[in-house]
């Protein structure tokens, strides 16, 4: 086979490999949304997505991988929209904006996530391997942000539960409810009261 022709096949079997880990993750998701945790069987999966079996096991190894796989993916991308995405959530805003949109930002994904977050409890997934550094960007950018803007409070506190009203067991019950609009209304209330009470300078 020549180089061209080999370069070429890598190119198509590299893009079938993303369209199958999309598909599977796409199709992971619509069975949570629909049937919550026990509606996720490797078979189920398999058969939505239109793939083998086999295909998602070698892709992510079992269940509990192809859970952590959907739960880190936006993980990631809100990381990296943190640190080089455009304003507000990135740099180049003011640091009221930039905490108010993340915290904005974190709630969508907690919302838009919620059946999954129910999936690992009720499956009781142990952490994911990254979680550790995922939940330390959030509370490192959080603090950072904090003592720009109130340097009076203990940010490495604050804001640690500031985020955890996102991820409270009431918040998931208010999100699976169809309350999700309130729930985000209040607690960027509850940050913005926290925000207005920077000292006078």
């Amino acid at each position: 086979m020549k180089v061209q022709e080999m370069a070429a096949e890598q190119r198509k079997e590299r893009a079938d490999a993303a369209r199958n880990r999309r598909a599977i993750l796409d199709a992971t998701s619509a069975l949570l949304a629909e049937h919550g945790a026990e509606g996720v069987t490797m078979d189920r999966v398999a058969a939505a997505a239109g793939v083998g079996k086999g295909t998602v096991f070698h892709r992510f190894g079992s269940r509990a991988g192809l859970l952590h796989e959907l739960m880190a993916e936006p993980a990631f991308t809100l990381m990296a929209a943190i640190t080089e995405g455009p304003p507000p959530l990135g740099p180049g805003a003011p640091a009221p904006d930039r905490l108010l949109a993340f915290v904005d930002a974190m709630i969508t994904m907690a919302a838009d996530h919620v059946e999954l977050m129910a999936a690992s409890r009720a499956l009781a997934l142990p952490p994911h391997p990254r979680t550790a550094e995922i939940h330390g960007t959030w509370f490192g950018h959080v603090a950072t942000l904090l003592r720009e803007i109130r340097p009076d409070l203990d940010a490495e506190t604050a804001g640690p539960l500031l985020l955890s009203m996102i991820s409270t067991e009431y918040a998931a019950t208010v999100a699976r409810a169809g309350g999700v609009d309130r729930l985000r209304a209040s607690i960027l209330d509850i940050v913005r009261s926290v925000v207005r009470g920077a000292p006078a300078r």
